[in-house]
């Protein structure tokens, strides 16, 4: 599957459940959400956890919630880019553009 493909997907999974006519400054506070689950993830990985509520995962559990965080910020930034009809793909040429053009690469 590519982005667009997922994206789409996604698109029609979040219209099924009522969540996809959130506006974009809501779609927002859910990815710094996810974000801020993503850097738990990364922590537990780097430094570890010292939480009396939780139990130490095993590398395989750290990495699954690694993925799955990582997913859950990709999946909210597919959303605020249909939101704004941007194409994902542009995403990547942008960031290029840019880095190459900061760092005078060709």
């Amino acid at each position: 599957m590519d982005i667009n493909e997922h994206m789409n997907w996604l698109i029609k999974f979040y219209e099924k459940r009522n969540w996809y006519h959130y506006a974009p400054p809501i779609r927002l506070n859910y990815l710094t959400e996810e974000v801020g689950e993503l850097s738990r993830a990364i922590r537990a990985i780097e430094f570890g956890r010292d939480h009396p509520g939780e139990r130490e995962q095993t590398t395989k559990e750290k990495q699954a919630n690694l993925i799955e965080e990582l997913a859950d910020v990709i999946d909210q930034t597919l959303i605020i880019c249909s939101k704004y009809h941007i194409d994902p793909n542009v995403l990547f040429e942008a960031s290029e553009k840019k880095l190459k053009a900061r760092f005078h690469e060709e």
